[in-house]
């Protein structure tokens, strides 16, 4: 049945359907300004139940109203038509982190933890005006353009619905629900923590840390499991998101984070450092690029300036050799002095002495000049480091693409007809940026095949389960 108007506001589409009500998008004339309208159904009720639920209805709408934070969907209004009871909140044009997370996008470390540090400030903002979520999972967080995350639903989810509690307790997503909820005790802040850290380890890992075949799987796993740590699937995590999730995802309460505060600055000291390391890693990539590109021949000559250090000996090899060349040119002397003038082959033997450089004199003892050309013991190392030089590496990095697989129970994967391993354990592929055909093959099954065209430096997830 189509709805027109909502108490004062006037219907103009719809935004989706939920599993409490239907979301509508409204125009509110007192104010001419859109807003999103959530409806929550309570026919079916009976007198008892629809009056608790009434009263539960407006206190949790009331409580969630004076949630003013730039990190929580604000609520305008709230009201009751015949059946369906109503909030009106603030209208977003963005994705929920559902939206995003199923388009097969591998969100980056970094911005992960950014996500899940302002959903924890939300949290942290109301809890300290205690009102707690109790259904916080990625298709109740709006993600924008520009950054901004947004906590949504806030007053619907505590709302009972008819057969939708358990022990009492509004049942919310189970993949998320914490262990208390599960068992129907009094819950907390640190519950809607329990839940944030089942998100954040789905935007690391890129599936939920909880998984069954059915319900009673599903929670039993929750109650008693606890799930691989995110750097067994990603092997690039630093180590601090493992202790954050593993702290988060506590099932005693006492053991995690006692409040979400404390959760967001671990999140942002550890988003800092992988920033840091990814930093780090393309500052030595560009330093080896760099150092490549200028070891050209004509730089060995900064190696050779140590020659001169060399020709400090020449003063010593002067004397070495000037000394004994001097008594000899004195005994020469005299000995011409004193033979006759016909003997010509003393004169002959040493006459290039008298008047040359002896030939027994280095070079450098009388020219104490560095050599042009780099001396043996000098030069080696320039020549070696340039020959050992690897040609840059950014190229190679910019011209692939990773793919990311998440298959269940198991696959054969092929990659452009040819086998590339069997996935899992296989949950990542490196391949040339371009086209290329994947097929995942599991008996008797019906193969998964799908194109992909992947972009130079992209990541991608192809998720597929066989049934």
């Amino acid at each position: 049945m189509s709805i027109e108007q909502l108490g004062r506001f006037k219907i103009t589409g719809t935004l989706g359907r939920g599993a409490m009500g239907v979301v509508y998008r409204a125009h509110d004339p007192l104010i001419d300004r859109t807003v999103a309208i959530k409806t929550v159904g309570c026919a079916g009720l009976s007198r008892e139940e629809a009056k608790a639920f009434e009263e539960r209805f407006y206190c949790e709408a009331k409580s969630a109203g004076r949630l003013n934070h730039p990190n929580i969907v604000t609520i305008h209004d709230v009201g009751r038509s015949d059946d369906l009871a109503y909030i009106a909140m603030e209208f977003l044009n963005g994705r929920t982190l559902r939206e995003i997370l199923d388009s097969g996008v591998v969100l980056p470390i970094e911005r992960s933890a950014d996500i899940a540090a302002q959903i924890a400030d939300g949290l942290a903002f109301a809890h300290a005006n205690s009102v707690v979520h109790r259904d916080i999972k990625p298709a109740n967080i709006m993600v924008f353009e520009n950054g901004t995350v947004k906590i949504a639903d806030f007053g619907v989810a505590q709302i009972p619905s008819g057969s939708n509690t358990v022990a009492g307790t509004a049942f919310g997503s189970p993949k998320y629900m914490s262990p208390e909820q599960i068992t129907g005790q009094k819950v907390d802040g640190r519950s809607d923590i329990f839940s944030l850290g089942a998100v954040l380890y789905e935007m690391l890992v890129g599936r939920p840390p909880f998984a069954g075949d059915n319900l009673e799987a599903l929670l039993y796993q929750v109650l008693n499991s606890a799930p691989p740590l995110p750097s067994s699937f990603n092997a690039s995590l630093p180590s601090g998101f493992d202790r954050i999730v593993a702290r988060a995802l506590a099932k005693n309460p006492d053991k995690r984070f006692q409040n979400a505060a404390d959760m967001a600055a671990a999140l942002r000291k550890y988003r800092r450092i992988a920033k840091m390391a990814q930093a780090q890693a393309k500052t030595e990539a560009a330093g080896a690029t760099a150092k490549s590109a200028t070891a050209r021949p004509g730089d060995a000559t900064v190696l050779v300036k140590t020659v001169p250090v060399q020709t400090k000996k020449a003063p010593t090899s002067i004397l070495r050799y000037a000394i004994p060349l001097g008594l000899l040119a004195l005994l020469a002397a005299g000995w011409l002095f004193l033979r006759p003038a016909t003997s010509p082959q003393p004169a002959t033997a040493l006459s290039g002495t008298t008047a040359e450089t002896p030939a027994s004199v280095p070079k450098e003892a009388v020219e104490p000049v560095a050599p042009s050309a780099p001396e043996p013991a000098v030069s080696p190392p320039a020549i070696a480091t340039q020959q050992a030089e690897p040609a840059p590496l950014a190229a190679p990095v910019a011209t692939e693409g990773r793919i990311r697989l998440a298959i269940a129970p198991w696959g054969e994967v092929y990659v452009n007809g040819k086998k590339a391993g069997v996935s899992p354990p296989l949950n990542e592929i490196l391949l040339p940026a371009g086209k290329h055909s994947i097929e995942v093959r599991n008996g008797s099954f019906t193969p998964y095949r799908k194109s992909v065209d992947l972009a130079p430096d992209a990541s991608l997830r192809i998720k597929h389960k066989f049934e």
